[in-house]
């Protein structure tokens, strides 16, 4: 029998990609970059362009000087050629965009209209890589400047708001413009690869099914940890502190793909569906409870690094500045019928001792152990530094006399299992956004469903006028983090590894 031919790669998207921010630190570090991969490994249709928008009064040229100084060393240019025509995609257009809006007259919108005449055949693309406010307004310059088309999307960046009335107030004003369908809310981490692995391991696998709920599984971890600070960003930290920046959604994302139903196919709607109901399905967290199953700390002073409030910043602290958190860890709970009575444990933070986003599913205990020593089963799915999938069993440790044991990973790096460069998350993003693809982005009812969950306990936080527990910068957190799973005779991952 013959091999089956496989399919050919569909052909790449003609767009016009307009970068709303376009020369702030997400452009230059995370977008600009992916799409120099995209481009260089021939992902990106000749006539597709990069048009990045901002208040820098650079010329087209000036834009193009910047992004070869700034970024050509950050990424591995091994043809000059294919540089030079990826600087050839990039333009800029100088514009102003408030939080009021209302500049719609501004001739930078004028430049952009012109740019654009004539291709409105091509996917019109809008990344608002700005803060959330400008996003409402910017939609409407837009359509007041006559450059939406029925082929344009727009992006919008984390965080969708600071609460739920003003996630509501965002997606209604972005709505007003464009549809549900023509809205992309990107969270990058749905983008790596591991989180695109764990929807196969889970669903293109047998043997996981039967162990996949509270009958195996003791608890599940779910962990975003950072060594940096906060230096030159403590006025955008204020206002947002860590359970707005990075549990929201971050890890709420993770969780969700941890617990979810096997969805019925693998499309657009049907994964966000399953998402959704997990997030409906978290256990209410407020008033004494946050006491309980919540903590939240600031980091100050620790070996050769400063306290968040001596951060390099524009201005002095605040009082907001000493009320916001570093750091938070949760014990949260899915209330169905495979998840009842497992704990989730989310924790991110700044300052710690090791960068590290990972999930770990740890299973329960052999009933009856006739091996002294053992230890149970869990999987790890490391998200960075290195992205892979660990899974740690028991195994005898060889030698003669009594059976020792000895916990082994089966491991799969995915840097070295397919011997070729991890794309980043943005460029898989980028193209499923180009190609029309919204599987791995958020839908306004899951978006606003994570605020819903997450809004009580910012309410009982703020109310309870108490500051953040203070943690020493290089350390593993505050201790009350440590009593959260202590309490259940359980311990952080590292902890039990050290």
């Amino acid at each position: 029998m013959s091999s089956p031919v496989p399919a050919s790669p569909a052909a790449p998207h003609r767009a016009d990609l307009v970068v709303f921010g376009g020369t702030g630190d997400l452009a230059m570090r995370k977008l600009i970059p992916a799409l120099y991969h995209c481009d260089r490994d021939g992902l990106l249709a000749p006539e597709t362009r990069i048009i990045a928008m901002s208040r820098g009064g650079l010329a087209d040229s000036d834009f193009r000087g910047k992004v070869d100084a700034e970024v050509r060393g950050a990424v591995p240019v091994e043809d000059p050629q294919v540089w030079a025509r990826f600087l050839g995609r990039l333009h800029h257009i100088t514009v102003d965009v408030s939080a009021e809006g209302g500049h719609a007259a501004h001739p930078g919108w004028g430049e952009l209209a012109a740019l654009l005449s004539g291709h409105e055949d091509r996917d019109r693309i809008f990344y608002l890589a700005s803060p959330p406010m400008t996003f409402g307004p910017f939609c409407r310059d837009a359509r007041a400047a006559g450059v939406v088309t029925p082929r344009s999307r727009v992006v919008l960046e984390k965080p969708i708001g600071r609460d739920l009335l003003s996630a509501q107030r965002i997606n209604d004003e972005v709505g007003e413009i464009f549809a549900e369908p023509q809205t992309y809310r990107i969270d990058h981490y749905l983008g790596k690869e591991t989180v695109q692995n764990l929807l196969v391991l889970r669903f293109a696998n047998a043997f996981l099914e039967p162990v996949w709920n509270s009958l195996w599984i003791d608890h599940v971890q779910i962990s975003v940890t950072e060594t940096v600070g906060t230096p030159g960003r403590r006025g955008y930290y204020d206002h947002a502190g860590a359970l707005r920046d990075m549990v929201q959604n971050h890890l709420l994302q993770l969780l969700c793909l941890v617990a979810m139903e096997p969805p019925a196919r693998n499309d657009r709607e049907s994964i966000r569906d399953e998402k959704v109901k997990v997030l409906q399905a978290l256990r209410p967290i407020s008033g004494t409870e946050a006491d309980r199953f919540t903590v939240r700390g600031q980091y100050t002073e620790g070996p050769g690094m400063p306290g968040y409030l001596d951060e390099p910043a524009s201005t002095p602290p605040t009082a907001a500045s000493r009320r916001v958190e570093t750091f938070a860890a949760i014990r949260a709970e899915v209330r169905n019928w495979r998840w009842a009575g497992v704990p989730f444990y989310l924790r991110t933070g700044k300052r710690l001792p090791t960068r590290r986003s990972e999930i770990v599913v740890q299973f329960k205990d052999v009933p009856h152990s006739i091996f002294p020593g053992g230890s149970p089963n869990r999987l790890v799915l490391r998200l960075q530094p290195s992205e892979g999938i660990h899974l740690h069993l028991m195994a005898k440790e060889p030698g003669t006399g009594e059976v020792a044991l000895r916990p082994v990973p089966l491991s799969l790096d995915f840097a070295s299992a397919f011997a070729s460069r991890v794309p980043d998350a943005y460029e898989r993003l980028l193209l499923d956004v180009m190609a029309g693809n919204p599987t791995l982005f958020m839908r306004r009812d899951e978006v606003e469903a994570a605020w819903r969950w997450i809004d009580p306990i910012l309410a009982t936080w703020e109310a309870s006028g108490m500051p953040p527990e203070p943690y020493p910068a290089g350390s593993a957190g505050p201790a009350s983090a440590h009593e959260l799973l202590a309490r259940s005779g359980r311990a952080w991952h590292e902890e039990e590894t050290a």
